[in-house]
Formats: C-alpha cells, sequence, structure tokens
C-alpha cells in the first residue's frame, strides 16, 4: 500500500515518520501478509477493511468517527508523531484515539467502506445494508435522527430493502449505489454536492439522482476539485472533458482534490488543493486540470515485458483511495500479472448475496443428507433479506435494467420462477426457507419502502411454490397479502404498475393463488371455525379478497390483461349461502358494521360467476317485491276508511292482442305501480287457451321486441358492417316508447327470458354508468373507429394539413345530410397534432353520449324502473348483455349432457342416439335454428346450456308426423323414426317451417 498527503493525525497508518506532510507515494508496511479489500479515507481519520471483513480505523475521533467510544485525549505536543492501526497514542496535539478494530461491526461481514469529512460509511454482504457513524450535522449519516454525533455503527433503517453495490461519503454528504445502478445522495448540499439541481442546505432524507455514463463531477470547485480546468461550483453532474481521449475505470474523491486511474498508461491523474501534497505531484501547488501522479507506474504494454529487473521497479495499481487529504494506490508489482479493479463492473467479492443456479445447486447436493450449517446459514441470510430477494433473478437484457423506473421492474419473473421452482426439489431446502419467510422476512416488510427497488420481490417471491401449498396459506400467502395491501398509496401505486404489465399467465398465477386461498378458507369455514378463532379467520379471509381486489382494479384499468372471469370463484355456489351474503350485505350497507364483522362476498362481486350473480338478481328481485308488497299492506291497514285491506296481486298480468301488442302492452304498464314492475310476470294473448309456464312469456318479448324494432318506426339506426343497431337522433315516434323498451329489457332480465336486441357493449356499459370508448365505436361503427385510430397514430406533424379535419360530424338523415358540432364553434377549430385526442374523444361522446341523450334517458329510466338496486352494480357490461340478449357460447356436448327423458327414451335408446348423430352433424346455422324452434331464441342464458334442461319424449302417430316443440316447457316430441335419414328429413323440415307459439 502506497499513500501520501497529511499525516499529521494519524491517518495515513504510517509507523516511524517524522514528517507531517507526505508529498510523493510511500509505502506503508501495516499491511504486510494481509489482504486489503478496501480503504475509506476522511479529512483526518482513515478506515481499512481487510480480506476477512474486519474493519480499523485510525486518526481524529473527535465526533465518533473511528467507531467506538474510546476516551478523548487533551490536546498536547505530537511534533513529530504519527499512527498506525493498533499503535498506543503518545502525547496527542488534538483529540483522537489510537486506532483498533470497529468491535460494533465484528458479528458483520463488512465488503465495503467510505469515509467522510468526518463520518464513516460500512456495507455488508447480508443484502447491502448500511451502517454509518460520525458527524451527523447535516444528515450525512442517514438515520433520521436529530444530534451532531453518532459515535458507534447504526443501521440505516430507512434504505433497508434495497440491494446496494456500493458506499461513497463525501465531505458531508453520502452516496450509496444499488445493483440496478440507481444512486442515493443525503446529507449537506451547499455546493449542489448531491447533484439535484438545487443547492438545498441539507437532504436528511434518500433522493436519487440520475444514472450516469462517463466521468462526471459536481458541487464545491473552488480549487480545481472538479477538475473543469476552472474553479467554479456546479450543483448539476458536468463530464470532464479533460479526461475525454482516456478510459478512466476508477475515480477516487478528496476532501477537495480528486484522483482517475488510467489503466491503458497504468498512471494517476490528480487535480485540486496540493497543500498538504495529497495530489502526489512532488508539490503543494494546486491543479484546476489532471496531472499525473509521481511513480514507477506501469502501463499495459509492460505487461508482456520479460524483463525481470523492470518489473521489480515497476508498480502495478489495484486500487486507488483518497480522502481527507490524504491519498492511497493499492499496488502489485509487474511480475505478479495483477489486475486493476474496474469501477464500471461489479466486483463479485464485494457482490451482496443473492439466489443463482449455481448457489441452488450447491444446496440440492447436499439434500440428501443432513444440511451443513455453512448452507443453512445461505439460505437463512437470503430468504431472511428483502436485500437479497431484491438484488436476485436481475434482468441484465432489458435495456431499461439500468434505469429501473416505475413502469420496468428490472427482474426477470421467469427467471424467479425457474429457480424458485428448483428449490423445491429438496423438503430440507423448502422447509429452511419456509421458516425464514415466515419468521423474518414476510414480518419485516415495511409499509413504505425507501425505494421502488424495494418492491421487487413483491413480483419475484409469490413464484415460490411455497404459496401454492395450502399448508403455508395461513403463514406465508395471506401474511404476504397483508403486507401488500397495507403498503402506502405511492409504493403501491408503482407494483399495480409493475403488475400491469406483467405478462398474461405470470399476472393469471398471482390471481389464481388467492382465489385458492379465499376457497381454502371457505372450507374451513364451512367445516366449523371455533368462536375463539372467528376474528382471526375474518382478517384472513378479508385480507385475501382484498389483495384480488387490488388485483382486478389493476386488471380493469389495465383493460383487462386477463378475461375478467378468470376472478371467478365457481365454487362459491355450495360454498357459501349466496342469498343470505347479499342480505346481509345489505344490512351492512344500511347499517353501521365493525370492519371486524363478518365478511360479504357480495363487496367483492368480481368473484361471482354468472350462476351467482344470477341468484343475487332472483333474491334482488323477491326482496324488492316482498318490500312494495308489505309496504303496500300496511298503507291499507292503516287506512282507517277502508273495511277491508285491499288485496295485492303477486303477478304483473299483461293481457294482450298479438295485433296490438306493443300499444295494449304500454297501456297495462302506464297503469301499473312500480312495484308492480318487480312482480314475476304473467303473459296472456286474448283468444288464446295458452298457460303461461315460461314458453308464452317467450313468445310475448320475442313479438313485442321485434315490434319495436322494425324499421317502420325509425327508433333505431341499423349499422351494415357491425349488423347492430343504435339510437337513432332522428325520430318521430313518442319518446315513452323508449321508456317501454327499456323496461322490457329489465322485465326480460327479472323473468330470466332472453330476448332478440342487437346493441353494442356500449349500451350496457351506459346502464351502468359507465362511459364508452373508441373501442366500442370499433364494435359498433368499425369504419369510422379505424379512420379515428388512423388519425391518432399518425406519427407526422402535419395533421391539420393531411386530414383536414374540425370539430364537426357529418350524418345522413332521411336523405338529407346534416353536420353537428363537436364542440362551441366546432366548424372553425381545425383538428391538429395537439388536439387530435380531443377530437376523437368528442366523436365518441357524440355518437353515444349526446346526440341520443333524450331517447337513452328514456330507455335508462324504464329499464332501471324495473332493475334498480345495488344488485345491477355487481356485473360486468358483458355479463349485463347476457342477461338480456342471452350469449352465443354454444356447448353442443353440454346440450346432450343436460337433456332429459321421458317414457320409454333414455340416454341409448336407438331413435335418441340417431337424433344426437343427426343434431351433431348439422351445420351451425341449422342448430341455431332447431334452439329457436324449441325454446324461442337462437341464443344461451347467460347460466350456459345447462340451463335450457332440454326434455325428449316418444310420441304416437308414426314416422309420417314431424317432431313438435312445447316451447314453455322446453320439451320436444320426437316419434320414433326408425332410420336416420328419415329422422334428419322430418328434424329440418320442424325447424324450418317453425313460426310462433304452438299449443299441442
Amino acid at each position: 500500500m502506497l499513500c501520501w498527503g497529511n499525516a499529521s493525525y494519524g491517518q495515513l497508518g504510517l509507523g516511524g515518520l517524522d514528517e507531517e506532510i507526505v508529498l510523493e507515494p510511500k509505502s506503508c508496511d501495516f499491511f504486510t501478509g494481509k489482504r486489503l479489500c478496501d480503504v475509506g479515507c476522511g479529512r483526518r481519520h482513515t478506515a481499512f477493511l481487510l480480506g476477512d471483513g474486519t474493519v480499523y480505523t485510525c486518526g481524529c475521533n473527535d465526533l465518533g468517527q473511528l467507531g467506538h467510544d474510546k476516551a478523548r485525549k487533551k490536546p498536547g505536543n505530537l511534533m513529530g508523531h504519527v499512527w498506525e492501526p493498533g499503535a498506543v497514542q503518545l502525547n496527542p496535539s488534538v483529540p483522537f484515539c489510537p486506532s483498533e478494530q470497529v468491535v460494533a461491526l465484528d458479528a458483520q461481514n463488512i465488503v465495503a467502506v467510505s469515509c467522510g469529512e468526518a463520518h464513516t460509511l460500512a456495507l455488508n454482504d447480508k443484502g447491502g445494508q448500511v451502517f454509518s457513524w460520525g458527524q451527523n450535522k447535516f444528515g450525512q449519516l442517514g438515520l433520521g435522527v436529530d444530534g451532531p454525533v453518532v459515535l458507534s455503527p447504526h443501521l440505516i433503517q430507512s434504505l433497508l430493502g434495497i440491494p446496494f453495490a456500493q458506499v461513497a461519503a463525501g465531505g458531508a454528504h453520502s452516496f450509496a449505489l444499488s445493483l440496478s445502478g440507481a444512486v442515493f445522495g443525503w446529507g449537506s448540499n451547499k455546493f449542489g454536492q448531491l447533484g439535484l439541481n438545487d443547492t438545498n442546505e441539507n437532504k436528511n432524507e434518500k433522493a436519487q439522482s440520475e444514472t450516469l455514463g462517463g466521468v462526471f463531477t459536481f458541487g464545491a470547485g473552488g480549487y480545481g476539485q472538479l477538475g473543469h480546468n476552472s474553479t467554479n461550483h456546479e450543483i448539476n453532474p458536468r463530464k470532464v472533458f479533460e479526461l475525454m481521449g482516456s478510459v478512466v475505470t476508477q475515480i477516487a474523491c478528496g476532501r477537495q482534490h480528486t484522483l482517475a486511474f488510467i489503466p491503458s498508461s497504468g498512471k494517476i491523474d490528480s487535480f485540486g488543493l496540493g497543500g498538504n501534497g495529497q495530489l502526489g505531484t512532488r508539490s503543494t501547488c494546486n491543479r484546476i486540470s489532471p496531472a499525473p501522479v509521481k511513480g514507477p507506474w506501469a502501463a499495459l504494454s509492460d505487461f508482456s515485458s520479460k524483463d525481470q529487473d523492470f518489473a521489480e521497479q515497476r508498480y502495478c495499481v489495484k486500487r486507488i483511495y483518497t480522502g481527507g487529504d490524504q491519498s492511497f494506490a493499492h499496488y502489485q508489482f509487474l511480475q505478479d500479472s495483477v489486475v486493476p479493479d474496474d469501477f464500471r463492473i461489479l466486483d463479485p467479492r464485494r457482490h451482496i448475496c443473492t439466489l443463482t443456479f449455481e448457489l441452488i445447486q450447491k444446496w440440492l447436493s447436499h439434500a440428501q443428507g443432513r444440511l451443513p450449517h455453512e448452507i443453512s446459514d445461505e439460505i437463512d441470510l437470503i430468504f431472511s433479506s428483502a436485500c437479497c430477494l431484491n438484488g436476485s433473478f436481475l434482468d441484465g437484457s432489458h435495456p431499461d435494467h439500468y434505469n429501473t423506473s416505475r413502469k420496468y421492474p428490472g427482474v426477470d419473473v421467469n427467471l424467479a420462477r425457474l429457480l424458485l421452482h428448483r428449490l423445491s426439489q429438496s423438503p430440507q431446502v423448502s422447509q429452511l426457507v419456509a421458516a425464514s419467510l415466515e419468521k423474518n422476512l414476510i414480518p419485516r416488510l415495511t409499509i413504505s419502502p425507501p425505494d421502488i427497488e424495494a418492491l421487487r420481490l413483491y413480483l419475484t417471491l409469490p413464484e415460490c411454490p411455497l404459496f401454492t401449498d395450502p399448508n403455508t396459506y395461513i403463514t406465508i400467502a395471506i401474511p404476504f397479502a397483508k403486507a401488500t395491501i397495507c403498503l402506502k398509496e405511492p409504493p403501491l401505486k408503482v407494483l399495480c404498475n409493475w403488475w400491469s404489465r406483467l405478462e398474461p399467465p405470470v399476472f393469471l398465477r398471482r390471481v389464481e393463488l388467492y382465489k385458492d386461498v379465499v376457497v381454502y378458507l371457505l372450507r374451513m369455514q364451512k367445516v366449523g371455525v371455533a368462536p375463539t378463532e372467528q376474528r382471526v379467520f375474518t382478517c384472513f379471509l378479508q385480507t385475501s379478497l382484498k389483495m384480488l381486489e387490488i388485483l382486478h382494479s389493476v386488471n380493469e384499468k389495465a383493460s383487462q390483461i386477463i378475461q375478467y372471469d378468470k376472478f371467478y370463484i365457481h365454487e362459491l355456489d355450495y360454498l357459501i349461502d349466496i342469498r343470505n351474503d347479499y342480505i346481509m350485505w345489505i344490512q351492512q350497507q344500511m347499517y353501521s358494521v365493525p370492519l371486524d364483522g363478518p365478511v360479504t362476498m357480495c363487496k367483492y362481486p368480481f368473484v361471482f360467476d354468472a350462476q351467482a350473480k344470477t341468484t343475487l338478481l332472483q333474491t334482488d328481485a323477491v326482496i324488492q317485491m316482498q318490500i312494495a308488497v308489505d309496504q303496500a299492506q300496511r298503507q291499507n291497514f292503516s287506512s282507517m276508511f277502508l273495511p277491508v285491506v285491499e288485496s295485492v296481486n303477486p303477478c304483473l298480468i299483461l293481457i294482450v292482442r298479438r295485433e296490438n301488442i306493443v300499444g295494449d302492452t304500454m297501456e297495462v304498464l302506464r297503469k301499473s305501480k312500480n312495484v308492480d314492475y318487480k312482480k314475476p310476470l304473467k303473459v296472456i294473448f286474448v283468444e288464446e287457451e295458452a298457460v303461461d309456464a315460461g314458453g308464452v312469456r317467450k313468445e310475448f318479448f320475442l313479438l313485442i321486441m321485434r315490434e319495436l324494432l322494425d324499421p317502420k318506426y325509425g327508433m333505431f339506426r341499423y349499422y351494415e358492417e357491425s349488423r347492430l343497431i343504435w339510437f337513432s337522433n332522428k325520430t318521430f315516434e313518442d319518446i315513452d316508447l323508449f321508456h317501454l323498451i327499456g323496461a322490457i329489457c329489465g322485465l326480460a332480465i327479472y323473468n330470466l327470458t332472453i330476448v332478440e336486441l342487437h346493441f353494442p357493449v356500449a349500451l350496457y356499459k351506459k346502464l351502468l354508468k359507465r362511459t364508452p370508448t373508441l373501442e366500442d365505436l370499433k364494435e359498433l361503427m368499425p369504419d369510422v373507429a379505424r379512420s379515428l385510430q388512423l388519425l391518432l397514430d399518425y406519427p407526422e406533424d402535419d395533421v391539420e394539413q393531411s386530414f383536414c379535419l374540425n370539430f364537426t360530424v357529418t350524418e345522413e338523415n332521411f336523405g338529407a345530410t346534416e353536420v353537428f358540432e363537436l364542440v362551441p364553434n366546432g366548424t372553425d377549430i381545425a383538428v391538429n397534432n395537439s388536439n387530435r385526442l380531443d377530437f376523437v374523444n368528442a366523436y365518441v361522446d357524440y355518437i353515444f353520449n349526446k346526440s341520443v341523450a333524450p331517447l337513452f334517458n328514456a330507455f335508462y329510466a324504464g329499464f332501471h324502473k324495473v332493475c334498480g338496486g345495488k344488485v345491477l352494480e355487481l356485473f360486468q357490461p358483458n355479463e349485463l348483455q347476457a342477461m338480456v340478449v342471452g350469449n352465443t357460447i354454444y356447448d353442443w356436448e353440454e346440450l346432450e349432457k343436460h337433456t332429459e327423458y321421458k317414457g320409454e327414451y333414455w340416454a341409448e335408446h336407438p331413435t335418441i342416439k340417431i337424433f344426437w348423430e343427426v343434431f351433431h352433424s348439422l351445420p351451425l346455422e341449422k342448430k341455431k335454428q332447431f334452439l329457436l324452434f324449441l325454446t324461442g331464441s337462437d341464443r344461451i342464458p347467460i347460466l350456459g346450456m345447462k340451463s335450457l334442461a332440454l326434455v325428449i319424449q316418444p310420441t304416437g302417430g308414426g314416422e309420417n308426423y314431424l317432431p313438435v316443440a312445447h316451447t314453455c316447457f322446453n320439451l320436444l316430441d320426437l316419434p320414433k323414426y326408425s332410420s336416420r335419414e328419415i329422422l334428419s328429413e322430418k328434424l329440418l323440415q320442424a325447424i324450418d317451417h317453425n313460426q310462433g307459439f304452438n299449443l299441442v
């Protein structure tokens, strides 16, 4: 070790030296036979890190910078004395203590040290934990505490969780470099030395600065220590152009001087204050631009020299250090073929522990016998440390890896999955991992991590197979979810942003995990939970559901990473009483309920599948009807003028004529009270004897919707390209008709009958008070929407000249062309690069909202007159659409599987076997015609094929008769045909000539 500069406080660690200033490099014998790993240089003190992870300090200790509490000595005569590590202090002239090991760090394996003017930093291997001690006047210790001095090493709690690779202390400020290249600075900023584009005096909290490339300096420059050939201060990082042309691999900064190592020449350049010889130029002059340190340095070209004498006289610099007014150079002789350190490359010896293929393989190689303590300690170290896990699985292939941001976490989740799954090959290793997660890591997760890098484990850790083991749900998966949902808003927002960019299979695994946890807990509840454990159980269930709620919110904002039905928990149908759950949910909203009260699944409607929501809808209908009937009875009973309580009809009766179905229906509904809309619907066609067991009601909806949607009314505009309809903004029909259509849709839902209504999903969004978007316009008007998308995607700057648009829309109405302004004075506002998004939004708003507002409002009022209530909020727009018009998710095997048979028919009867052979061979359109023939609609109810409950029974008359459909009951009369050909012919005749409702 070579050293030079100020030695008056013993900070050079030299023994037997008479000078207070060393002008050129001298050898320090203390390190003979020792492996030196790092040196930190303060203004009056120095810290040495040895290969065994121990730290020694020497020099002045007036502010506790040596890291121990030795008594201060009174100033005395020290002329001619300097102090080496471990030496006895004699006649001190300033307050300082004998140099010795920092015993407070004895339990730590330190991998890096750095010293400021009067403070010291140390970095350990346990996930990159940073310790600090010494002067704290400017917050340079980062401990978040007041007080000018801290005498012994303290862990910087606010940095926990960030994997650090390097620490650096300036005069009264500090820096830490993460594995991803993020630089954190804190402390004094009087001269802008934190590089944050300001000179605010102190920064007591960590502030992240930008990632840099090349040699940059900033801060105080009064002695030329910035190397810019000037004495100006710099508040922003500025590149040292005087070093351009040379590849610099090491930089070291003193109090007011700087060293730079250039491996090609093997030389050290220095600049700044030189009054104490710290520049090593054999002079005490200052330098405002780089000048060489005098010494027998070996260049790269000298490495091939075979001259033994020459090799023994040349020093190969391993590493440079400087601080205060002193400088050090760790060297070896040319003959040792040393390779200089390169600060641009992470030194693996100073790397924190992370999970790697090699480490896992080492653990698994011992899996057959008892694990050695060394391996047990390694497992516990990594899985107890947020830093270690946050430093693992880094994605170096991604271009943004060295700029980890709110959009990109810098980790490879698939790599994490691969490595963590390898651990499961050994039960012993898995048990140790589980113990570390349960006892150490998860309980210590903080609600406010110091930086986004500390959030990475929230992405990677759930890939561990332990999370999906039901035996660890209570100890790992649920506590981890608790830590996640308790994060403060800013870190949770970042995490949600990362989640939104996960691949669908990865995101789905998170969802499936906590769905499984919920099912596990509900099964426990069904078996029975002890009263004493009920509160804990409730907390567990609520935590898991809230985790799913956050994931669902992310999925919605990201326009569905996965389909919304992936959140459905189909087991709810038999795990909970959905009706009671809904009633309890309503009661909780009406009355104040404690936070730890019973969990209602209705609070998390995204987990309900179509069957569960249908049950809720039926429950809501019954509740609303019962409430209304009870109110009517109480009102009648309270009236003293009526001798008898007026009876309340339990059904809404519609008596209509086929030839005037719209007028008759409107007349009945106009006279009906709001309560009547909630009642079960019974339809009677005048002069017809059909008993409405469902089939008459089906035909009623079919006929009235056909009539209302007939083009003769002009109430709706048909779009040929999409085969969909939307409200016509130019109609001469009574607005009450739109109210009627809304009510009919509501009645169809409440009576579980699907109707033909070819609206886009935008209608159901609006019914649920959601805003239609350009994506909805693509469904209704594909050509127009594509043009608008082209406008948004146009890459050039000449939108106004290329598209020639203004804020208007042109429409054809009854053969006439009309122009409507999208905004006030829209004709005079040209669409350009800056306002094109406003134009598109205004266009979409015009089509779906402004142009049809009165008509839709009437439709909305009629619909909500029937379907108003909390239950509607539980539906997705697509689900509400399926409730109204059914869906086209055909599963013909499911239809056959759930068909029942009467009489002599059974599944293996020859006629039945022929029937299904013929049916499955039909083209799709014919199968849909069969559904229309049998059920009155060619669409599938929201509950699927099984809910159709098709019944087939034999009938007499022989093969000359056609099959007959009893639409009321979804019942098919099927004669016993003797051959496939005859059955096929008769079935096609029946479904091709079906029209209207038939009573057989």
